[in-house]
């Protein structure tokens, strides 16, 4: 059951998932037991921070950063609930 993240969460992947890049798809994915999950760029992006040790307004921040200032909290909040939702994410 997924639960409301805060900014000041830090979160990591769920060990029965797997993020990488794959080459034959041209995209970030996001593998399970039955199957994968295509990502959009942008998701990559902010699939590619999770690492257990930032904070989610620390990921923010380096997103914004990487993308020369470009408001991006919202998507990246809502693409995180929607992560958290589907059981990719959870909180540390």
């Amino acid at each position: 059951m997924a639960i409301e993240l805060k900014k000041e969460d830090i979160i990591e992947i769920v060990p029965t998932f797997r993020f990488q890049w794959e080459e034959v798809q041209n995209c970030y994915v996001v593998l399970y037991p039955e199957g994968m999950v295509k990502l959009s760029q942008s998701a990559g992006e902010i699939m590619k921070r999770i690492d257990g040790k930032k904070s989610i307004i620390d990921m923010i921040g380096d997103i914004s950063a990487a993308f020369g200032g470009a408001d991006v909290e919202k998507d990246v909040l809502e693409f995180l609930e929607t992560a958290n939702g589907n059981g990719w994410i959870r909180t540390k």
